[in-house]
């Protein structure tokens, strides 16, 4: 089976200056961290979102390559960019940007977002988080100078509050209506593990290549571990 990569613009290259640097346009560019693993239907939903809430030009994926907040084993990249890459076609403004799989060491959104700053200086850059994510905040690092570079972008889910740690009282951010999903990563693994379908959670070319591959299924190290 040929590689979804092929396919999907990537973003492989540290060192490069957008064109649009150049001519001075500032563009609007998202940026949706995580580990997805796997991707499933609230990630897309919410990039939905966020393009068309935050008119973005552009929403780059960025998969943790060593996310340093996990404490279990996560999926080798090359699946998750496998996955991400079949979840991502048919829409031309996101792009799959694979820093953090090629950076060493711990995956800090920070690092991330000031490398983009550096080789495009002319954008406007959007952090899109999710609610647990921005509860977390305070526990990320360098996350106040993170606040300074970025605009926050969080989701709202319908009848869900708003975290208020008092580290998060005072933020600014735009909010992002999200309708609410019973979905998440864990679900899926759990789902997985059980022998139950995963049909409703993830994209259907994702869920063909989780069964493909043999993802997820309990006691065994998924090809390429």
């Amino acid at each position: 089976m040929s590689s979804p990569l092929g396919r999907l613009e990537v973003n492989t290259s540290p060192g490069r200056v957008h064109p649009h640097c150049v001519s001075g346009v500032v563009r609007r560019i998202g940026l949706l961290g995580g580990s997805f693993d796997p991707v499933h239907n609230a990630h897309v939903a919410l990039a939905c979102v966020a393009v068309d809430s935050l008119a973005l030009d552009e929403l780059r994926w960025v998969p943790a390559g060593q996310p340093w907040q996990k404490a279990r084993t996560i999926t080798p990249s090359a699946h998750r960019l496998a996955m991400l890459a079949l979840a991502l076609r048919g829409e031309p403004r996101f792009v799959l940007d694979r820093c953090e799989i090629d950076r060493s060491g711990p995956s800090y959104t920070l690092d991330t977002v000031r490398e983009l700053r550096q080789r495009e200086p002319a954008t406007q850059c959007y952090l899109v988080v999710g609610q647990d994510q921005f509860a977390n905040l305070p526990t990320w690092h360098g996350w106040r100078e993170l606040l300074s570079l970025v605009t926050l972008a969080v989701a709202a889910r319908p009848g869900s509050a708003m975290p208020t740690a008092p580290a998060l009282q005072g933020l600014s951010y735009q909010v992002l209506p999200l309708a609410a999903m019973d979905v998440s990563a864990t679900l899926i693994r759990e789902r997985r593990s059980h022998g139950q379908s995963i049909d409703t959670l993830v994209p259907p070319e994702v869920a063909r290549y989780i069964e493909e591959n043999a993802l997820y299924l309990p006691d065994r190290a998924p090809p390429g571990s």
